[in-house]
């Protein structure tokens, strides 16, 4: 599976610098420096290197500084990373390319250094707030199948355990999720019920979810996602 690249690449890049989170708003990999404003890294996983892997990057770069693309490396050597064509391709659409062997070893096939074509300001801006809210870094990049720990879920989560122990009002929540007022009303998930007025309980299927992402995991636990 895609997943079984996230840590290594994660690894990669932490090592360069980056605060690295998977899942953030479709891009696999992101990774965000310290300073301000941030150099955003996406990082595209694949089992192979392959034309979607290409044309996911494509659509990825408007949103960043740095795009990379991974895939597992052949183990015979015939795979698209010894194809100086793809390998050329990449680096006229100024993508890096990343193979990872079994062992987890990571190398760098080609490096990103044409510039990235012009900025779409207000994905890259959902993409960055995305990445700080969330906590931790509780999605495995390259995940498919199970429900995305975003932001907006962690806060969900929040406001479901703390309703755990009987009805609340918002603003007993405000001080844990600052969000909590439009999260209740919202009820995206149908986690909570309308009470009485301004007054909000927990539904069996919120108690289901704390089920499923106990509260007293940590938010990093990349165990989250698997479950």
């Amino acid at each position: 599976m895609e997943t079984t690249l996230y840590l290594p690449i994660k690894r990669f890049l932490e090592d360069a610098g980056y605060s690295v989170k998977g899942e953030i708003t479709g891009c696999d990999i992101v990774g965000l420096s310290a300073n301000e404003p941030p150099v955003v890294v996406i990082c595209e996983l694949k089992l192979s290197f392959n034309l979607e892997l290409i044309l996911q990057a494509v659509d990825r770069a408007p949103a960043s500084d740095e795009v990379w693309i991974a895939a597992r490396v052949s183990a015979r050597g015939k795979g698209r990373e010894s194809d100086r064509r793809y390998r050329d391709l990449c680096r006229r659409l100024g993508f890096g390319m990343l193979g990872v062997a079994d062992n987890g070893t990571v190398d760098v096939i080609v490096s990103p250094v044409a510039s990235m074509p012009r900025k779409n300001l207000r994905k890259r801006s959902r993409l960055v707030d995305e990445h700080k809210r969330r906590k931790g870094d509780p999605a495995v990049g390259g995940s498919t199948r199970a429900p995305i720990m975003t932001a907006y879920r962690q806060q969900a989560l929040a406001c479901a355990a703390s309703l755990q122990n009987g009805p609340l009002r918002p603003q007993d929540l405000k001080t844990a999720v600052p969000t909590a007022a439009n999260i209740l009303r919202g009820n995206v998930y149908g986690w909570f019920e309308r009470i009485d007025r301004g007054i909000y309980g927990l539904t069996a299927a919120g108690a289901e979810a704390l089920m499923r992402w106990p509260q007293s995991q940590s938010a990093g636990d990349l165990k989250i996602a698997a479950k």
